[in-house]
């Protein structure tokens, strides 16, 4: 399926996130991004987004201008920041800051070494935890992206990805589900 095609599955009255789906993946859609990035992204935003169609979809796509260490360093990054962005919201939310000097106990090894580039993978994470709402770790991730040169150009695209990729997951999950 292409992009227009799923772009066409989109009901009208979400008709401007079919329009935002058709520019936040482009390179001038999503200023200081390359193309491998907005896919990594996308594709990181559609399985934390839990619409597993939709997600299949984008992977499909995804498998063009991704090298396969990227597509699985995306299913990596939704994974990873889907069991941290709970942990860590927990830490954030909870009124006990007892918790927090505790160890996390949880093997994050894949944050270390994605086997991609770590802006890359940091900027998939910033995404997954954009979904997620972890505040701490939004904060964290896009604080390693400033020290690592990206801009808040590149940082902003990111999440206007993240965003538009996760409303298109829900507006498509309801059309499935109806």
């Amino acid at each position: 399926m292409s992009l227009e095609e799923i772009r066409a599955t989109i009901p009208e009255y979400a008709r401007d996130l079919r329009l935002n789906l058709g520019s936040v993946l482009t390179v001038s859609g999503a200023p200081g991004l390359n193309e491998a990035q907005i896919w990594l992204i996308a594709l990181s935003s559609a399985l934390a987004s839990r619409n597993a169609r939709f997600a299949r979809q984008l992977e499909a796509l995804a498998a063009g201008p991704l090298q396969p260490a990227q597509l699985q360093a995306a299913h990596a990054a939704a994974a990873i920041m889907g069991m941290n962005n709970v942990y860590y919201r927990f830490l954030h939310l909870v009124e006990d800051c007892e918790y927090r000097r505790m160890p996390a106990r949880l093997r994050m090894n894949v944050i270390g070494s994605p086997g991609i580039d770590k802006v890359d993978f940091e900027l998939a994470a910033l995404a997954v935890s954009t979904i997620n709402a972890c505040g701490m770790c939004i904060s964290s991730h896009e604080q390693a992206l400033r020290q690592h040169g990206v801009t808040r150009e590149q940082v902003h695209s990111t999440v206007r990805i993240a965003a538009t990729i996760h409303a298109v997951a829900g507006v498509l999950g309801h059309q499935l589900a109806a």
